[in-house]
């Protein structure tokens, strides 16, 4: 039977400044090290033996991943990092503090872009720090200026369908390092939630989400490992 591990990276700098992040490369503070680190040894505790890892090409999300790995003794296990796993790309908005963002622009419509399934927020400017399309990591890739909810699972889809999927079939164990909003991404896609359901799942930091698959990849089963920091799904409840 195929399983699936969701994880969300452990707390990184700017979730703890409480800024805009998306794309930018921010690292773990020490307690998103130490998240991570817990997320493993839960894993390892279920005895839960993995075949190969996926992660984006964010700092954060590879070294929860690394470090899930390497506390549940198997940082052997092949890693592909991909940048259709990053996370949500905030446009104009990266980088800007919260709070901050809410009282220039007023509080109902940072919800909108936050918080909606298909409104993004304004676009990243052509002279913005925040240029992506420098990195080599994109290198020849066609890039989002900003995304929402909608166009960040649009993103997923192809790399899910073309390289998770497979894993999945043939049986493996899959790890599935991420982050906040790529991750809903997948969860939309395998319990087929509709646009409101989705927009109320919260995923918590590096507490491993395993689900249970049949051979059509139909959830069987799911849960967090960590039942205290359980924010429940509404499919996976009861």
């Amino acid at each position: 039977m195929p399983k699936l591990i969701l994880l969300r990276h452990g707390q990184s700098q700017w979730n703890l400044e409480n800024r805009f992040t998306g794309w930018v490369d921010v690292n773990l503070t020490a307690e998103g090290e130490a998240q991570a680190v817990k997320g493993g040894e839960l894993i390892k505790a279920e005895g839960i033996e993995i075949d190969r890892a996926f992660t984006s090409v964010l700092t954060r999300a590879i070294r929860t991943c690394n470090l899930a790995l390497d506390a549940a003794g198997q940082s052997y296990v092949p890693v592909i990092k991909d940048w259709h796993l990053n996370e949500r790309h905030y446009g104009g908005l990266t980088g800007l503090d919260k709070a901050e963002t809410a009282a220039l622009h007023g509080d109902e419509q940072v919800k909108i872009w936050r918080r909606s399934y298909d409104v993004p927020p304004p676009e990243l400017s052509a002279d913005s720090a925040y240029d992506f399309s420098k990195d080599r990591r994109y290198a020849g890739s066609v890039l989002p200026l900003t995304e929402s909810l909608k166009t960040t699972l649009d993103r997923v889809l192809p790399f899910w369908d073309g390289s998770i999927v497979p894993a999945l079939k043939s049986g493996d164990t899959v790890l599935v390092a991420a982050h906040g909003n790529s991750i809903r991404a997948i969860i939309k896609l395998l319990f087929n939630l509709g646009e409101a359901e989705i927009l109320e799942v919260e995923v918590p930091t590096s507490n491993p989400l395993v689900i249970d698959l049949d051979a059509a990849l139909t959830p069987v089963s799911a849960r967090y490992l960590d039942a205290e920091r359980a924010n429940p799904v509404p499919v996976l409840q009861g």
